[in-house]
């Protein structure tokens, strides 16, 4: 039976998360007289972020507190006097100027948007963020829905993402959803839970050493089309 629903992660699946970083650090270790093109500084930051959006995912820590804590941290290993609210306050308004899509995103939601197929985003990303890049993108109006964790009160894996989302999309067809994203313990996991197939998007061919097992794996957006066509 066929998919009528696409269902996308975003960062990293759709949206070159990694650039928008980047953009948003650099600005914001400039603002604090730090070099931003020192790696052992960027590192550190990275490190305590990762930290953090892993309790996230482990439903340790919320949304909110995770946006300032990481701060809080980075702040006290780096010797900073500035507010980690402030920080953090600045930091996220950077963060959601970055639109930047990766290679092939455009592509594959106008040939989805062609041929009938619906689309929707379901990400565990923080909420002014989110929708401020997407907006900004020129991705902004192919989703029937863009599903926040941070409206819904779970994030992905957790099943409640989900079902906020078939409530919103009025779709409970699970036969009919196909999840695609980059995360084997977020995205993949959570279609996995939720009991609708799963597509890993896999552009570096990382070996998937999880046991976490998805309906399909793909190095390259467009595959999507070859999944489509083989089911009819």
């Amino acid at each position: 039976m066929s998919y009528e629903w696409i269902l996308f992660d975003a960062d990293e699946t759709l949206f070159d998360f990694k650039m928008s970083e980047s953009h948003a650090l650099n600005q914001l270790l400039t603002s604090c007289s730090l070099d931003a093109n020192d790696t052992e500084i960027t590192g550190c930051y990275k490190r305590i972020n990762e930290e953090l959006w892993h309790e996230f995912e482990q439903g340790r820590i919320s949304s909110a507190e995770l946006r300032v804590e990481r701060f809080r941290r980075f702040g006290r290993e780096q010797g900073l006097s500035d507010d980690a609210e402030e920080l953090s306050r600045r930091y996220l308004g950077s963060l959601a100027e970055g639109a930047f899509i990766l290679a092939g995103a455009l592509d594959i939601c106008l040939y989805l948007k062609e041929h009938g197929y619906k689309m929707a985003i379901i990400t565990n990303g923080i909420k002014e963020v989110q929708f401020g890049r997407i907006g900004r993108s020129d991705l902004k109006d192919f989703f029937e829905a863009v599903i926040v964790s941070e409206d819904t009160g779970f994030q992905k894996p957790q099943a409640g993402i989900f079902e906020h989302a078939f409530r919103v999309i009025q779709e409970d067809r699970k036969d009919k959803m196909l999840m695609v994203g980059d995360s084997l313990t977020s995205d993949i996991q959570g279609g996995n839970n939720i009991g609708i197939n799963t597509c890993w998007y896999n552009p570096n061919r990382l070996p998937n050493e999880t046991g976490i097992v998805p309906t399909y794996e793909i190095h390259d957006l467009a595959e999507i089309k070859d999944i489509l066509e083989m089911k009819g």
